[in-house]
Parts: C-alpha cells; structure tokens; sequence
C-alpha cells in the first residue's frame, strides 16, 4: 500500500512523498489530539513553479505567485491530492485524516500570518491542535530545515509547500533527511526587504507581514510617490529600515493596498519571498540541487528603485 500511495500521490500532483511513524513524535504533540489513534503521518510536498517567481523576479507581473504559488495550492491541487490519497487508504479499511494548513488559526497570541489579512486570524482553543507543519515535515523526510525557518528539499530548495494525512495504517517509515543544504550562508536574511530576519534565523511575522505586503517602496512598482504620508518615519518604512512593532504593523497595514488580494483571503505578495529566491539562487548556484534548469533563475542584475524618489 506504501507504494501505492506515493504512485497515487504523485500522479496528483505532488512531488516528494515521505512517512512519519507515529514514534517520532512526543506523546503531547497535536497530531495525538486530532487523532489518537495515529500510526503514521503521510507528508507530501508540491513544488512551487520556478517560473511563477519570475514576474517578480522582473518586476512585471505579481499576481501569478498568490494566485498560483499560494492560493491554488492551497485550495485546490493539495487537498485534491490528500483526498485521492485518503480515498484510497479508507477503501483499505483504515482511517485517514488530511491536515492542511489553516491559514487563518495560529496558536500564537500576538503572531500574525503574512500570507493572510492580520485582522482574519483567529487565536482560540481550535488553534491547541493546530500540527507544527515545518517540524512534521522534517520528521517525514520530506526536508531538512533552512536558516530563516523554512523547509529545503534536495529537487526544489525552498520552492515548496506541503500538507499531511494521518492514518492508523502502519507503513514503513522514511529516512529524516540529514541536513547538508543549509550553510547558514545568511543570504535570505540579507534578501529580505523589510530585515524581518534576525542573526540567527528567526523571522519576525509583523516585520514580514509588513514587507511581505509591499510597504518597501524600492521593491514596489505600484506604490505611488505619496505613500504613507500620514506616518512621520514614512521614509523609514518605504526604505525598509523601520521596526515595527505589532500596533504600527497594524498601522502600516490598513494604509497597504497595493494589489488587490487573492480569493481566499491571501495577500498579494510583492515581495515574492525574497528570502526563499535568495536561498533558492544560492543553492542553485552551488549545484546541489537535483532538480537542473538549462539557464540560472537570476538572469541579470537585480533591480530596485532609488528611495529618494519619494522623498
């Protein structure tokens, strides 16, 4: 049944297929709450494109890396995939459970989420058994973990997004990737527009709420002249260089609206993961990717606005 799954996993549309046993996870992990009677966790990742990064990339067009990275993604190819996968394994006789992820709940009580409207997340009791899905997909064999806390897969760096099924079938477990992408070489860090990356890999949700929205002005073709005119460091912001902090993100947010957002709530990104680009060319660049293209993703000098031009 194992290699039924992946074959039906894959022709639907997913790309790498791993298998957690249920012993690789503590007795008080959420995975225990949704579902005690788990035996395995099936993790499949889908590639994100490489060419929906380019609009961004050239500063053409934006609303193909939300519209198809993103919200497609998540609502459409990813759960078809888990539901043909969970079909399958019930017409088995075992139990299977798709988890994908919730854009909307977090556990944290002053977090946010950048793909989606701060004032759309919901903090409550649901939010108790939401899985720690980069930790889950690291225990599937899926990928190892990156600098700026996302996961790297050997086909596609960082290119990735990936869900779950919990079963009370017993499969045969996959190996944990042995981490050997990652050189902390710090690139993502540096790549991030609004600097929501700290020295040591964590990520500020606000910082990147903000600037994962467009509010750096040397990065965003649609911001007008006259942005944030009502904030007194609004040239800090524009420069990417104001910390912000939960209630001036807030702020910056409600005066964002660059590019309308998707269906589903998500955020246009104007950004387009800079940090995950920078990590992806970097990868690409030091060959160990298995995954070839027959030209590099960044093609020419990267582009930016002068600042100055909104002062």
């Amino acid at each position: 049944m194992r290699e039924r799954i992946i074959e039906l996993a894959k022709a639907n549309g997913a790309d790498i297929v791993g298998f957690a046993p249920s012993s690789r996870f503590e007795k008080d992990n959420p995975i225990f709450k949704i579902m005690p009677d788990t035996k395995t966790v099936i993790g499949l990742a889908f590639r994100v494109l490489r060419g929906i990064y380019r609009g961004i990339e050239e500063g053409s067009t934006y609303y193909q890396y939300t519209t198809m990275a993103v919200e497609n993604m998540e609502e459409t190819v990813m759960p078809m995939a888990q539901l043909k996968v969970a079909m399958m394994i019930e017409e088995e006789g075992y139990i299977a459970l798709p988890q994908r992820r919730h854009q909307q709940i977090m556990a944290e009580e002053n977090s946010t989420n950048p793909e989606v409207a701060y004032d759309a997340v919901y903090r409550g009791r649901t939010a108790e058994t939401q899985m720690d899905f980069l930790d889950t997909a690291i225990k599937c064999g899926l990928g190892e973990k990156g600098f700026h806390n996302t996961l790297l897969t050997d086909e596609f760096g960082p290119m990735v997004r990936y869900c779950f099924i919990l079963t009370d079938a017993e499969l045969e477990e996959s190996d944990i990737v042995e981490p050997h992408l990652c050189d902390k070489c710090g690139k993502c860090k540096d790549a991030c527009p609004g600097k929501a990356i700290d020295n040591d890999g964590n990520v500020d949700a606000w910082q990147c709420a903000v600037y994962y929205n467009g509010a750096n002005g040397t990065k965003n073709p649609f911001m007008s002249p006259e942005a944030f005119a009502d904030f007194d460091n609004r040239i800090e912001i524009i420069a990417g260089e104001a910390k912000v902090t939960p209630e001036t993100a807030r702020k910056i947010l409600d005066n964002i609206y660059f590019y309308p957002p998707a269906q589903h709530a998500y955020q246009c990104s104007i950004c387009g993961r800079a940090c995950d680009v920078a990590c992806y060319i970097h990868l690409e660049e030091k060959g160990v990717l298995t995954k070839k293209f027959k030209t590099p993703f960044r093609k020419r000098e990267e582009w930016s606005f002068d600042v100055d031009s909104f002062r």
